[in-house]
């Protein structure tokens, strides 16, 4: 077996996978033990031991309580954390289980792995991306480096089987690529020119997935069965991860059906619905016009029209959904390019990320075939800054801190820039640099990475004495800062103190920072030039001046160092409907008031009723008020309250579905 190999991990909400690349330049993706190319991301704690993946899931609901899922919605939150048998666990141990799971397996297959690309969100912090690497290293990876899921989607597409034609159809075209996953929406602008992608822009929401149009359905339907029962299935937790995963299977079953069974047990009762497409459909409506706001957004704020977009590539496995491509569609007005694998597209394109950082390593290529080799070298991918950046500043009456970013979002990495700030008082012996980034384009809330501390500073400094601050953005979009005053030439080239220990050892907790002022001074931006290192940037380059970024109003509260939550649980308003319609076991349409079908009925026949068999009567159907904003919750609800008491309680038939939902 190779000592090593170019290794690349798709770690997502819901499934992960993990691919490498063989001698020929070409990913392959490692089944895990089940036999699975993807891996379900769900943790069991089973005693002592520790169960990764589809096992894990199908004791999700026997074991509510012992089972995490969707660990990567709460990357990055150093509050977050799940107490299990008396241990505590937060979502970098859960992203590293699940890691450590995916390495161990590949290692048995094609021996050492010692570094890996890991794919993060274009929307993801600086504090999130730390987190991800650190939960690689801690899975026994010696080197991680990350790259935008949009960008390697990209990647996938001009370099992989789907796309060697793509580099025949022009030398140049613009791609819109289009990510939906379980947990987030990636939405980046792709140039492709000869041997080059370069991403425009980036935009999304790390709140809004297929979890979410999973949770409308959840919340519905649950709803529903509480009417009639006076159960809330929400309420118990095995009965809600067992709704959960048959809301999930009912999705997809909607993405190649037009309706789909969804069965709901609780409290002793049990009943199987009937879920139509164009019911779905109204039910995460909202969820839609989101995608499509965030979209239409992203190309407003680029000033281009879709004349400009030459193709229109989805990815991720919830862009299957036909809502989701329906919306596409009829915005672009042209066909969507399905041709990419959904699920292992993302972990394809990071092992081609992989693959070109060891292109110029002695081993590299000597496992590589040279035409592999070659065309992996001569191509570049080039990415862009998804936040603004800066640091939190007094404003002009020095009661309130407020962000001054100084490095725009949708600069192209990687890039530095300089700002001149003074210091607050006389006297002042110590500059605590506050480092900030701006919210992602659902959330314009700031985000404060951490600290940069300047001390001693000299004696006897008079009040707004300068100092030069240098922030740096790698290619991977980490932050880096590093601050001189001007005066003396004390300099401070730090890595950010977190108030988790990701990757320094976090400092003691000081007093509160004494803050810097905006000096008139120009703030210099300054890129590297073609083929430095961003260990090599230099703000000595010729720069152009970057307007300050001040917001309208001061920002009156400092957010704590975690990502924006998501938003509380919102129901679903369902009216009552008069009673339930059975349908045909056949047919699928409504049955008479003795449960036989008209349509399959040969001869007609007159019911004790008198309605006639032979002609379907009128069906009361329930109305469904307009929906309200959905949820971004991941988890069920807490467990408060006291179920509603049980109304008329009758167990449904299972070999019937009943139409409970929509008109």
């Amino acid at each position: 077996m190779l000592p090593t190999h170019a290794v690349g991990i798709d770690l997502g909400t819901t499934y992960s996978c993990l691919a490498y690349l063989n001698e020929h330049g070409e990913p392959i993706s490692i089944p895990n033990k089940d036999g699975e190319l993807s891996t379900p991301s769900v943790v069991l704690f089973d005693g002592k031991e520790i169960i990764v993946g589809t096992e894990a899931m199908r004791n999700s609901i026997r074991h509510p309580d012992r089972v995490v899922v969707h660990a990567k919605r709460y990357m990055g939150n150093l509050a977050h954390r799940w107490k299990i048998g008396g241990k505590s666990y937060s979502p970098v141990d859960i992203s590293t289980f699940i890691l450590k799971s995916m390495l161990d397996n590949a290692r048995d297959k094609i021996g050492s792995v010692e570094r890996a690309v890991i794919t993060v969100p274009a929307q993801f912090s600086d504090i999130q991306r730390q987190a991800t690497a650190e939960a690689g290293k801690r899975a026994g990876l010696k080197h991680v480096d990350i790259i935008n899921e949009p960008v390697a989607a990209a990647l996938c597409f001009v370099l992989g089987t789907e796309g060697i034609w793509f580099t025949e159809l022009a030398t140049a075209q613009t791609v819109m690529v289009v990510d939906l996953g379980g947990g987030t929406f990636d939405l980046s602008l792709v140039k492709y020119q000869k041997n080059e992608v370069s991403v425009m822009a980036s935009g999304g929401d790390l709140h809004l997935g297929g979890l979410d149009w999973n949770k409308a359905l959840e919340t519905a339907i649950g709803k529903q069965f509480q009417k009639e029962f006076g159960v809330d299935p929400m309420k118990d937790r095995e009965s809600a991860q067992a709704l959960a995963l048959e809301a999930e299977q009912t999705k997809r079953s909607l993405s190649v059906r037009p309706k789909a069974a969804l069965t709901v047990a609780a409290g002793g009762h049990r009943k199987t619905y009937q879920v139509e497409l164009e019911q779905f459909e109204r039910l995460t409506k909202e969820l839609v016009d989101r995608m499509e706001q965030l979209t239409l957004g992203l190309l407003e704020e680029r000033k281009m029209g879709w004349a400009k977009i030459d193709v229109v590539l989805t990815t991720g496995g919830s862009s299957r959904m036909p809502m989701v491509r329906s919306m596409l569609k009829r915005l672009s007005g042209r066909t969507l390019n399905t041709s990419l694998s959904p699920d292992q597209s993302i972990a394809h394109g990071a092992t081609y990320y992989a693959g070109m950082l060891l292109t110029n390593s002695k081993f590299a290529k000597s496992i590589l075939q040279p035409a592999a080799a070659a065309r992996l070298a001569q191509f570049k991918q080039k990415s862009v800054n998804a936040r603004a950046l800066g640091i939190l500043i007094r404003d002009a009456d020095l009661t309130k801190r407020i962000p001054h970013y100084i490095l725009p979002a949708h600069t192209q990495l990687p890039a530095a820039v300089s700002q001149i700030y003074g210091t607050v008082q006389p006297n002042q012996r110590r500059v605590r640099l506050r480092i900030v980034e701006s919210g992602t384009a659902a959330d314009s809330s700031y985000v404060e990475l951490g600290i940069c501390q300047i001390e001693p500073l000299p004696e006897n400094l008079p009040a707004e004495t300068e100092i030069e601050v240098t922030i740096t953005y790698d290619e991977q979009a980490r932050v880096h800062v590093a601050a001189k005053v001007l005066a003396t030439g004390q300099e401070a080239r730090t890595e950010i103190i977190r108030p988790e220990n990701l990757v320094v050892s976090a400092l003691t907790e000081g007093t509160d920072a004494d803050d810097v002022q905006v000096k008139s001074a120009p703030s210099m931006l300054a890129v590297p030039a073609e083929g430095s290192s961003s260990d090599s940037l230099s703000t000595s380059l010729p720069s152009r001046p970057v307007k300050p970024n001040l917001p309208a109003k001061p920002v009156a509260k400092v957010k704590s160092l975690e990502p924006a939550k998501p938003a509380a649980a919102k129901s679903l308003q369902l009216e009552d409907s008069i009673k339930p319609i059975p349908l045909c076991n056949s047919c699928g349409e409504p049955v008479d008031v003795r449960g036989q079908c008209p349509h399959c009925e040969a001869k007609p026949r007159t019911t004790k009723s008198g309605v006639a068999a032979g002609k379907a009567s009128s069906p009361i159907k329930p109305k469904l008020k307009t929906p309200p904003a959905s949820s971004n919750a991941t988890q069920p609800p807490p467990l408060k309250g006291k179920a509603p008491e049980a109304s008329v309680a009758r167990e449904a038939d299972d070999s019937e579905f009943w139409r409970t939902l929509g008109q």
